[in-house]
């Protein structure tokens, strides 16, 4: 299902990836000038490495649970919950367990 067949249609996020063992899975949900939205899924141990981003970044837990660290200080998110990791903070994610996640990266200054 490209980008493109989302489009209008009533979907539940969750299944729209699928974990895999010992991978970090990515996929876009919306890539446009102005703003992206991406699913990843984190299999156990999996992570991103310490990066900054020139934008807020807005994270929403889909399934499972992950530990959020922005600027050396760590948070623990999981299902349901969001977080705001500030634009130029250093900030890495790691997957406590098994977990998805939505990023929306609105492009502004």
């Amino acid at each position: 299902m490209d980008t493109n067949t989302l489009t209008g249609k009533t979907l539940e996020l969750n299944s729209l990836i699928d974990y895999q063992e010992g991978a970090v899975v990515s996929r876009t949900i919306v890539d446009k000038k102005t703003g992206t939205i991406t699913l990843f899924a984190f299999d156990k141990e999996q992570g991103l490495s310490e990066h900054t981003a020139p934008y807020d970044a807005f994270v929403y837990i889909v399934d499972g649970e992950a530990e959020v660290t922005i600027s050396g200080k760590s948070l623990p998110v999981s299902k349901g919950e969001f977080i705001i990791m500030p634009a130029n903070h250093p900030h890495s994610l790691r997957a406590t367990q098994r977990f998805k996640m939505t990023l929306v990266m609105i492009r502004s200054s």
